[in-house]
């Protein structure tokens, strides 16, 4: 079945725009992409804002319907477990899943080139670049862009906007009554900082694995690229007794660098400048409904941009990719269709940002946590006793396609059963057996 549009017409030429006009173009739908930007693969990006991805399962299953996974992989480098580093520099692996499975690291901007390169190359797809959309009208069925050599109105069929946490779409829809709309941001900030590779072009750290140096308020992170390098950042706190506000200066970033990142300061000599002249950024989570108007509908990020803490911002939004199209064949009007996405995915997207918010303080505080440690251990011991049935609430949101609205209940179930049995301070196989039997089938 096809939905009637003379074109359609996306907003943002990001990850999830570009791998919606392929869906759309595989469809035998016309396609214009509006990007604000100029052509990223024209020069190179600027450093201080990229944040390495995590690709995983529901990702991949996006990319696969298109046809363009074997593309990614050759550019995606399998992260099987945190890498945790302590303070005293002392070093302990947490896998992920069972033996196997991984996250996959991939560069944003290699992975957004690839896929706007498969977008134009091979469907055909024009994208219009510099082309900042300043209003929508919905009456009249026309966007307004301010352009390098003037303003212009280009008029449109069926809209999708995906221009990310800051949508000109949404901008459009807030001033449209019964609106509802939030946008919170958390207490810290990020700044990206770089490991350079070692001698031809090894990794000066384990290649296969999400570096994380966990300091109860602040963390960095670590992720492998395929040239031996390594993308960091670093989230840390706006203001406070140690925060961006107070290491304000070479002398005082060089004694934090010193003092919580010594291991790391050592394989990156030009930390402290980096940290002094990189952009400091922020971090938002955005909620609204509706997400559609007439033919016109919110994707990825402009509907439910999420803190980056369980890698799922770029997942979640090619997982609304795939649920669209699947969507797409059970509808014969757009208006009917997108009722439907939006009915369908948002508890989705208020599950993981929620998830995502939980993730960061697991990451942030729990993972050198005794207590956090034990429970593992027990999910550990759960996982060997009931291999074929149990997953973990980290497994249900990485390694599965599970609703994240389905997995974050069946989570809150498990961490119950987890919190109950590390009370216990002589705990027995048996004990484990018989409290843990209805998590392992994930009821």
């Amino acid at each position: 079945m096809k939905l009637k549009a003379d074109r359609v017409t996306i907003l943002g030429a990001g990850l999830v725009g570009s791998l919606w006009s392929i869906y759309l173009s595989r469809r035998g739908y016309k396609v214009d992409i509006y990007e604000r930007r100029n052509d990223m693969r024209l020069g190179k990006a600027a450093a201080g804002r990229s944040i390495n991805l995590a690709l995983s399962e529901r990702g991949w299953r996006a990319l696969e319907k298109v046809g363009i996974r074997e593309q990614v992989e050759d550019v995606a480098i399998p992260m099987r477990g945190r890498m945790v580093h302590n303070v005293d520099g002392s070093l302990s692996f947490q896998p992920y899943g069972k033996e196997g499975q991984a996250i996959y690291s991939v560069s944003r901007g290699g992975l957004n080139a690839a896929l706007m390169d498969c977008a134009q190359q091979l469907h055909n797809v024009p994208i219009h670049f510099e082309h900042r959309c300043t209003d929508v009208d919905f009456t009249n069925r026309q966007l307004h862009f301010d352009t390098p050599g003037a303003s212009v109105t280009k008029p449109y069929d069926v809209l999708f906007g995906s221009d990310g946490a800051f949508s000109s779409l949404r901008a459009a829809l807030q001033r449209r009554d019964r609106f509802e709309y939030s946008q919170t941001y958390i207490d810290h900030g990020y700044k990206e900082l770089a490991i350079p590779a070692g001698p031809n072009g090894t990794w000066l750290m384990e290649k296969n694995a999400l570096h994380i140096w966990p300091r109860k308020n602040f963390m960095l992170i670590a992720l492998p690229n395929t040239d031996g390098s390594f993308t960091c950042t670093l989230f840390f706190q706006f203001d406070g007794e140690e925060s961006f506000a107070t290491v304000d200066s070479t002398e005082k970033a060089k004694a934090f660098f010193e003092k919580y990142f010594a291991d790391a300061m050592a394989l990156m000599p030009d930390c402290v400048e980096q940290f002094m002249h990189n952009p400091t950024s922020s971090l938002v989570t955005v909620r609204c409904f509706p997400w559609s108007h007439d033919h016109a509908c919110l994707i990825g990020d402009a509907a439910h941009a999420i803190v980056p803490f369980f890698g799922q911002g770029m997942n979640a939004g090619f997982e609304d990719c795939r649920v669209l199209d699947e969507l797409m064949d059970a509808h014969d009007d757009w208006q009917t269709l997108f009722g439907a996405f939006q009915k369908t995915r948002k508890p989705d997207a208020d599950a993981i940002a929620e998830l995502a918010l939980n993730n960061f303080i697991e990451m942030r505080d729990l993972v050198a946590d005794p207590h956090f440690l034990k429970k593992k251990k027990i999910e550990k011991r759960i996982a060997e006793f009931y291999p074929d049935s149990f997953v973990s609430a980290y497994g249900m949101v990485s390694f599965t396609n599970m609703p994240y609205s389905e997995a974050l209940r069946r989570g809150r179930k498990q961490n119950d059963v987890l919190e109950k049995l590390a009370a216990v301070n002589e705990l027995s196989d048996e004990t484990i057996k018989r409290e843990a039997r209805e998590i392992a089938g994930n009821g």
